[in-house]
């Protein structure tokens, strides 16, 4: 198995690059959120920690080899969560990922669905499911800075004298639309979220009546802001249904 490649980046189409490692050029599948960031590294040395797999075609008469690429070996991860929802298999992830993995694993942790349902071809139900599925595996990948994008990792400096950054068709490669994200909801990170329920199990609750009551808390005070604050509304609501 391919697990990680290294080589020059040739060109970035608009779900795929072209990596030339030596004499080879390998073509490598990226998900949506990585295109434009890629863009402004044509015809420089990067990594890529990818996944291979075989892709069916002709209704499963024959298999094609192929290579999806990640940035960080933590989107790799997330990515292999994500695929495990039933219903989405790895194209649509691929195009649905429009926004950084970190932001996508919040949202599944503040059961935003908002944001889940913006993603392209993901509705209400494949969200509620991702929710259900995901949500106490993707916490470490929503802390990730807080939700915003991990470094790009950089391998070592390489001298290329020329690069295209065209396509195929030798046009600009174009960048899927970022959806815009609700303006309703929580404003709390989920790193806050996180913290304000670990107190609580530090506290005496069980994770899951932890969960519970902050979920709960969020829903009624939903401009809450701090985790500390959020604890204390927390511990507000358990009073109150005692």
């Amino acid at each position: 198995m391919i697990s990680r490649i290294e080589g020059i980046l040739e060109r970035v189409d608009e779900d795929r690059v072209l990596l030339a490692v030596g004499a080879l050029g390998y073509e490598v599948s990226i998900p949506a959120a990585d295109v434009q960031r890629l863009q402004e590294r044509v015809g420089e040395a990067v990594v890529l920690f990818t996944l291979h797999y075989c892709e069916s075609q002709g209704q499963g008469s024959s298999f094609w080899p192929r290579l999806i690429g990640f940035q960080t070996e933590a989107d790799r991860e997330f990515f292999e969560l994500i695929t495990s929802v039933k219903g989405i298999g790895v194209r649509r992830a691929l195009r649905a990922l429009t926004i950084p993995f970190p932001r996508v694993a919040e949202a599944i942790v503040r059961k935003d669905l908002g944001t889940l349902v913006a993603l392209p071809e993901i509705g209400r139900k494949t969200a509620e499911t991702m929710v259900l599925e995901l949500r106490d595996k993707v916490e470490r990948h929503a802390m990730r800075s807080g939700g915003a994008p991990t470094a790009v990792p950089t391998a070592a400096p390489r001298t290329r004298t020329t690069a295209s950054k065209g396509t195929r068709s030798g046009t600009a490669a174009s960048t899927p639309p970022v959806p815009a994200q609700p303006t309703s909801g929580p404003t709390i990170s989920a790193s806050a979220v996180l913290d304000a329920v670990q107190v609580l199990v530090q506290l005496g609750e069980n994770r899951l009546d932890a969960r519970t009551l902050i979920d709960s808390a969020l829903e009624r005070e939903p401009e809450i802001s701090s985790a500390d604050a959020l604890v204390a509304a927390a511990l507000s609501l358990k009073g109150v249904a005692r």
